[in-house]
């Protein structure tokens, strides 16, 4: 049988005294694209953090390829990085650094042995393929936040991962340059990439997702594929009606 390469197991997350997760179980499979969605605050964003191994349930275990993520030691642990990405709905870029720098960590980190022009050259072809056309050497304040938004795409591309958790990361951007990074999730799909988003925009979720998981009040209420929702209009106007609340 094959083995998940995300699997959420009863996973429950408690901040303050109130239920944040209840009982979430999602697997996610090779090659697969979900998508979370719900009515805002409903914690699909949250479950995307857990399921990225960014945040620690309060019971239950993530597990990557068959592996408890909180089991695993620091060599286990830069691979599970290196192999995946996330996109930060408000892009998560470090204010005190320059673009260049931001870019660059994660090559430093998993890729110790390439010179400053290796390192350059990856930063230049991620940036062009994500669309961001200005300047390296500035600060993110500099930016727009659509610009960030790009900024933290490309981020997510620099290592080529295998596993990409994207949280709204069409959200900001026009037309043109939401198109642009729809497009290269759908090739990262045709490359066989897993892919996990969020996302309140119901024509990105029909045309990427194959699996859809409604999350309403940190639980999962419904799982229906994408196939589901284009032969009931019913149940499309549901879900489209629930990620605009």
């Amino acid at each position: 049988m094959e083995t998940p390469v995300i699997e959420l197991r009863d996973i429950s997350l408690t901040a303050q005294n109130k239920n944040i997760i209840g009982n979430a179980q999602v697997s996610i499979m090779q090659g697969q694209t979900v998508a979370f969605v719900g009515p805002s605050g409903s914690g699909k964003s949250t479950l995307l953090k857990l399921a990225g191994g960014l945040i620690v349930p309060t019971s239950g275990e993530i597990y990557y390829l068959g592996n408890p993520i909180s089991t695993m030691n620091r060599s286990q642990n830069l691979e599970f990085r290196l192999r995946s990405s996330f996109v930060f709905q408000d892009s998560a870029l470090w204010a005190n650094q320059s673009l260049r720098q931001i870019l660059e960590l994660p090559l430093k980190i998993h890729f110790p042995q390439m010179t400053e022009k290796q390192r350059t050259a990856r930063i230049v072809e991620v940036c062009v393929e994500a669309g961001y056309k200005r300047e390296l050497d500035i600060r993110p304040s500099q930016l727009s936040t659509g610009e960030q938004k790009l900024i933290a795409f490309a981020r997510a591309m620099v290592c080529d991962p295998e596993v990409l958790f994207l949280d709204e990361w069409t959200e900001s951007l026009d037309e043109s340059a939401s198109r642009r990074l729809v497009k290269i999730v759908k090739k990262r799909q045709k490359e066989g990439n897993t892919i996990v988003f969020v996302s309140h925009n119901f024509s990105v979720i029909e045309e990427l997702s194959q699996r859809i998981c409604m999350i309403i009040d940190g639980r999962l209420s419904m799982e229906i594929s994408t196939k589901d929702i284009t032969q009931n209009k019913a149940l499309a106007q549901m879900v489209e009606k629930g990620i605009s609340l």
